[in-house]
Order: C-alpha cells, then structure tokens, then sequence
C-alpha cells in the first residue's frame, strides 16, 4: 500500500490571537507547520507529503516549506482545502493521512495506529475518552450533567483509503466539521485508534507554551 499525508494548513486560527496564522507563528524554534510536517516526512511508511495553504500564502508564497512538500492552494473551508490535497494524490496512492497543521506535537505511535487499522478498515482515527465531567450550561449557570460514557475527544491524523474519501467529498460539497463525519455520511465505519493526551490542537494563545513544553521534553527531540 502507497500512503500519502496533506497537512492541513490553510487556516487562519483567530483564536490564537493577532498576528501570523497560528500554524506559521514561532514553536520551539520552527512552528507548529514544521513540527507537524516533520512527523510524517520522517514516518517510513509515508510515501509523500502534501502541504495544503491558504490562497493568499499560494499566491505570494510567504510561508515555510520545511520539510519539503508538494504545496497546494486550499480553498474557502476546510473540507474544500482537504479536497484540493486530496486530489493531486487521485490514482497515485492507495491510503491517505489527514493531518491539522495545528498539531505539532503527534507522535510516532499515533500514527502507527491509524496506519495498523487501515490493514483492515477504510477508515480510522485517533482520539482520547472524555473523562471530565460534563455540565450543560445555560445563562452561566450549570443546568444538568451529561453522560460522558462513549464520549471521545477527537484528533488527527485521519486515515482513509483514499479512493473512498475523495467520493466522500464529492458527495458533500457543503463539507462537514471534520473527514470523520464526511466518511460516515457515506457510509463507511471509522475505526477509533488511540490517540494521546500530547498530541493538542494550538487553539489559543496559551496552547503554545505546552506545545514547546511536550517538544523540548520528548528525548532526542532537536527544536532549534
């Protein structure tokens, strides 16, 4: 089987605070982009690396290509981005991994798992139980509790057979919230890996400074 990864990068992540896109800003001495692109340029089972940016960096080419990949124009949302990745890889490969330029810090081991299920499903991704107690709110006040029981935080990289989640795409063009939930609308049951408490989405401004802890922690990690 030939795999692919597209890192996903054409985001503007205004929650992080002003400034360049989150996936572009100073991590541990490269940025999140980096480190996220690094973990599959160096995984051995992945053949290419497909970088997905925003039309605006495409066209003034102000952005990081390290390591290097095939970059290509994103679209107005995410699921149209991941569908321009997707599609420069159409008839070359068998299996693809999707991955948030956001998550700098996924590890070996995750993606090892997602690759190990799609030996024998179409689809799977990595997340983590909720074990947190759940409150649902309402006014500022706590107005019940939810049952967390099967209740899982998801995270990427997701895998997919990628003949089957490109016609997932095609099939919606509105998009959806993730490729897990497109691959469901077509049918295809996603398999659930394990996933890791290091392996965080930069979200706000505060996800840095853990982000470069978990980095500069991890043995023989080189940073700088």
């Amino acid at each position: 089987m030939k795999i692919a990864a597209v890192i996903v990068a054409a985001g503007r992540g205004l929650r992080a605070g002003a400034g360049q896109p989150k996936q572009w800003r100073p991590l541990a001495g490269h940025s999140s982009a980096y480190f996220a692109m690094r973990a599959f340029a160096d995984h051995p089972q992945i053949d290419r690396l497909v970088l997905v940016v925003s039309p605006d960096d495409f066209a003034t080419g102000d952005f990081p290509n390290e390591p290097a990949a095939e970059v290509v124009a994103g679209g107005a949302s995410r699921s149209a981005s991941v569908l321009a990745g997707l599609a420069v890889l159409e008839g070359h490969f068998d299996q693809v991994l999707i991955h948030d330029a956001a998550r700098p810090c996924v590890s070996r081991a995750v993606i090892d798992g997602v690759i190990a299920a799609l030996r024998n499903g179409k689809a799977a991704a990595p997340a983590v139980p909720v074990v947190d107690a759940l409150w649902r709110g309402e006014d500022g006040r706590v107005a019940g509790t939810v049952s967390r029981d099967g209740l899982f935080r998801a995270q990427t990289p997701q895998g997919f057979h990628l003949a089957e989640i490109i016609a997932a795409h095609r099939a919606c063009p509105e998009g959806a919230a993730d490729d897990v939930e497109l691959a469901r609308r077509a049918g295809l049951a996603v398999a659930i890996t394990p996933g890791s408490e290091d392996n965080l989405k930069i979200t706000v401004a505060e996800d840095f400074i853990r982000a470069e802890r978990i980095l500069r922690a991890r043995d023989g990690h080189q940073t700088g």
